[in-house]
């Protein structure tokens, strides 16, 4: 068992996933027992990366389903392409066929729009089906997910029932910006990432950007741990982490001080308050404590 999973956590490093035990014993039990996997964590510590990773890890597609307010079945599901449809009718008008062949004709899968559900239902290979933020959906939405996940299988009407040969591995993202159903959580394996320690962002600064000043790279991990205590309204993710070290290393800096800092702060804080609280933390003390090297 710990030789698979760190087999796992080795296969997802090779693909450019700095990872950690949790995460790796979260993918392969969701691997080995074929349920969805529900990552919840803080915006930008890299929750839909694991998706990705899985996807090149095991050689397949990834479908990703984006949610947001208002999203229903159809959408999600499957749509009739209408303009072609209306088109077809158009240039068969002088056909001597039946009403109900060429009625037959227009709703057929050659008409189909499919949308990620219908498409990772319909792979020939068994994809990895994201499924991104959650949380922004609403609970009938859920519902509709949990009928989906019960038996892999859709029908359409016109067509008939479309079931999945290999269904997919999916992955779920939640920001907890609203509390997920009782039945969606007991679906599923869950998995909870938060702010990686100073150890593990220092190695995904260095794997992700490449050539980077070592003194510069330790820097920046220090000082985004002791950012994350201050109290921000926006507190910035991993995502911000590599987009800073990213400018720093254009930049051509070597290490942190007050005039680099102030001058790349919009990498990092993304709202005026967090920003005016930030200088007023350095105004008092400096940024020696923001590069306080963790005890």
């Amino acid at each position: 068992m710990r030789d698979e999973i760190r087999k796992i956590q080795s296969m997802m490093e090779s693909a450019e996933y700095v990872t950690d035990a949790p995460v790796a014993t979260s993918v392969h039990l969701a691997l080995q027992l074929k349920k969805p996997l529900l990552i919840e964590g803080h915006a930008g510590v890299g929750k839909t990366e694991v998706a990705k990773v899985m996807a090149r890890v095991l050689n397949t597609n990834l479908i990703r389903l984006q949610c947001y307010e208002g999203l229903d079945a159809a959408t999600a599901l499957y749509e009739w392409n209408y303009q072609k449809q209306l088109l077809h009718i158009k240039l068969s008008e002088s056909s001597t066929k039946a009403v109900s062949d060429r009625e037959h004709e227009i709703f057929s899968e050659d008409f189909l729009l499919r949308r990620p559900l219908l498409q990772a239902i319909s792979q020939p290979q068994a994809p990895v089906l994201l499924i991104d933020e959650i949380d922004r959906a609403d609970q009938e939405f859920e519902a509709f997910m949990l009928e989906i996940f019960s038996d892999w299988q859709v029908t359409i009407p016109e067509i008939g029932t479309i079931k999945a040969t290999h269904p997919p591995h999916v992955i779920l993202t939640s920001n907890r910006t609203r509390e997920l159903s009782d039945a969606l959580r007991r679906r599923c394996l869950y998995l909870w990432i938060d702010y990686p320690p100073f150890d593990k962002e220092l190695r995904i600064v260095e794997r992700k950007v490449p050539g980077i000043n070592t003194r510069l790279a330790a820097e920046i991990a220090r000082f985004m741990e002791s950012l994350r205590r201050v109290r921000l309204s926006k507190v910035p993710g991993v995502a911000e982490t590599l987009d800073w070290a990213q400018a720093l290393a254009g930049l051509h800096a070597e290490h942190l001080d007050e005039e680099i800092v102030g001058e790349t702060l919009g990498c990092i804080l993304k709202d005026a308050d967090d920003i005016k609280r930030f200088r007023a933390e350095v105004g008092k003390s400096g940024l020696a404590p923001f590069l306080h090297v963790p005890g």
